[in-house]
């Protein structure tokens, strides 16, 4: 049956074009996923389909009697209701009146614990977290969800995952989660540059492998018009004397093949790292605790920050990890412990509240108060060229920031924090509406990032590609540490978890024992391990041809000063990889002996 049609959507803004013919059917049990990159029109086109919004031409028509339920991207409630009170109206408009118990429900397990409190005092996050329970209670044939994963933990990304894949209605939605996208939906619509395309039968996974296929075949096509029109303008040069029906036709083809706009690879978002120098010291957190009344969120906390970490931090919303990320910037202080920072750290934080940006302001003089020149390994970069590299092209560089949509502003964030060459950073729940594309780079740029990461994000994609330990907050604001990524966290989470009841019966029979368990290589550690030998070869390399160098250029002072500083940097990061090589070979031969860690 089908639930919904849309056919030949156009809708276009002065400063750019969003859809161009778009069509689209939902059946029942289709679970869509909508991608594309930021400023595409995602938001748009789902607000025309859940008839918020009119395109300017085509029809979206809805079957008899379907039922419609909307989560926008920003939702707005007036007040003077309470938490409650509001889901229960908004769900009852137009539906059977809800039972109180299933809002409540939905709402706890969004984590609104406090259904009495008014609607005027919650946050953006909250408010987002009481639009999508009152989208999910009311009855619906078909959901239409505008970036459901922002703005809730790990742990309720995880409950609304398996929500919807029991859902037996259609479901269409933006969001930028691929585990989430890989194993909840069953069809991908792409938007890019105003056309729509389908990948039928397909999660992420899927997807990535049929979108490859298409542009394979998208290639092959345009070289067959190539070809076709080199034939037609030789032809056209020969001059043929007699112009009838079948040289009109050339002609008309060949005018027709040559205008047509043929786009095979889209821009992609290019990030060099920019950093600047680190020293030996970096972070050394002593004894740290943090309470707000009598809730604790940071408890007797320690740890040293060394060179190269990838620290993710996971914990559910409120507990305390942006409270963590302000006393590393000093912007709130302990209340007890120390934090002591290196005088090399230059620290770039990326914070989940960014700055309130002038909407009045335009793109370029934004980025141009930070520097107008930046020295990048390609070399020194322009702002106006880093813009383009963050895709922001001529014509949006000179557009107000006003009239960007809240992914490109949080992109434009992104890029204003690296301007700065960080050496540490900070990233506050940095996947919050960057799309696919832009959270692809930007793992691959945190990979080759010489400095520190320390990120906390409910995107366990992201996590299992980024981080080599987790922090996970617990109760009453302690904190456990784990080696590797968000999966073998989680792993570890749930064996305690199912370990509990047995451990409480044993405690019951025998003194608590530590159990151990075996000594392992994180992921980063082992790429780390295999590359390190080649590393220190290229090191070594690097030097012995600079001093070859020195020896011929003895006489001109200015070119020997450059290759004595260049030998010094290159002998220090020397210095760094030999340090790193006996920690890693020390950790191989423990391994290889099978030595086991105690956990209590």
């Amino acid at each position: 049956m089908i639930l919904l049609t849309a056919e030949k959507l156009n809708k276009s803004y002065p400063q750019r074009v969003l859809l161009r013919g778009a069509s689209l059917g939902i059946n029942e049990g289709d679970k869509i996923g909508v991608i594309g990159v930021n400023g595409t029109g995602k938001s748009t086109l789902l607000k025309i389909l859940a008839g918020v919004e009119e395109p300017d031409s085509g029809l979206v028509t809805t079957g008899r009697g379907v039922r419609v339920a909307w989560l926008p991207q920003s939702p707005a409630f007036e007040e003077g209701r309470t938490v409650l009170e509001e889901a229960m109206a908004q769900v009852a408009q137009g539906h059977e009146a809800p039972r109180e118990y299933e809002c409540r429900s939905i709402l706890d397990r969004l984590g609104l614990k406090d259904l009495s409190a008014s609607v005027g005092t919650l946050s953006g996050g909250q408010k987002k977290r009481l639009a999508m329970g009152i989208a999910l209670v009311r009855p619906s044939d078909l959901l239409i969800l505008d970036e459901p994963t922002n703005h809730i933990d790990s742990e309720t990304v995880d409950w609304l995952e398996n929500y919807l894949r029991r859902y037996t209605g259609a479901l269409v939605m933006v969001t930028h989660d691929r585990y989430f996208l890989d194993r909840v939906t069953n069809r991908i619509a792409e938007l890019d540059h105003g056309e729509l395309y389908l990948y039928d039968g397909a999660n992420f996974t899927k997807y990535l492998e049929m979108k490859d296929q298409r542009l394979e075949m998208a290639a092959a096509s345009e070289r067959k018009r190539q070809a076709l029109l080199k034939r037609e303008l030789a032809w056209i040069r020969q001059g043929p004397k007699a112009r009838g029906t079948k040289s009109r036709f050339r002609l008309e083809r060949y005018a027709q093949e040559s205008a047509k706009e043929v786009r095979l690879e889209e821009p992609e978002l290019e990030m060099n790292s920019v950093s600047s120098r680190l020293g030996k010291k970096i972070m050394e957190l002593e004894h740290l605790s943090k309470a707000f009344g009598d809730k604790t969120v940071l408890r007797d906390f320690s740890y040293r920050v060394q060179r190269g970490d990838r620290i993710g931090i996971v914990g559910h919303n409120g507990c305390g990890k942006s409270t963590f990320f302000k006393m590393l910037t000093g912007s709130v202080q302990p209340d007890s412990g120390t934090i002591e920072i290196g005088e090399t750290v230059r620290i770039g934080y990326f914070s989940q509240e960014y700055e309130a940006m002038p909407e009045d302001k335009r793109v370029f003089d934004y980025i141009r108060e930070i520097s107008n020149a930046i020295e990048t390994p390609e070399g020194t970069l322009t702002a106006s060229q880093m813009l383009e590299k963050f895709l922001f092209d001529d014509s949006l560089q000179y557009t107000f920031i006003g009239r960007l949509s809240g992914g490109e502003r949080r992109r434009l964030y992104l890029l204003r924090t690296l301007m700065t060459a960080p050496n540490v950073l900070l990233l506050d729940e940095p996947t919050n509406d960057l799309d696919i594309q832009t959270l692809s780079i930007l793992e691959d740029y945190l990979d080759r990032f010489p400095g520190v990461v320390i990120t906390a994000s409910h995107d366990r994609y992201f996590l299992d590609k980024i981080a080599d330990q987790i922090f996970s907050w617990e109760e009453d604001g302690q904190v456990s540490r784990t080696l590797g990524g968000y999966t073998q966290w989680l792993e570890e989470r749930q064996n305690r978890q199912q370990e509990r009841p047995a451990a409480k019966a044993e405690k019951e029979k025998a003194p608590e024992r530590s159990r151990s368990r075996k000594l392992k290589f994180s992921y980063k550690e082992e790429r780390e391990y295999q590359a390190i030998d080649g590393e220190i070869a290229g090191l070594e390399e690097q030097i012995s041809a600079v001093e070859e160098e020195m020896a011929q250029s003895a006489a001109d002072f200015v070119r020997l000063e450059e290759l004595m500083a260049q030998k010094a940097h290159l002998e220090e990061q020397l210095s760094e990889k030999m340090d790193r090589w006996v920690y890693l070979n020390d950790l191989a031969e423990r391994i290889a002996a099978g030595e086991t860690v105690e956990e209590n």
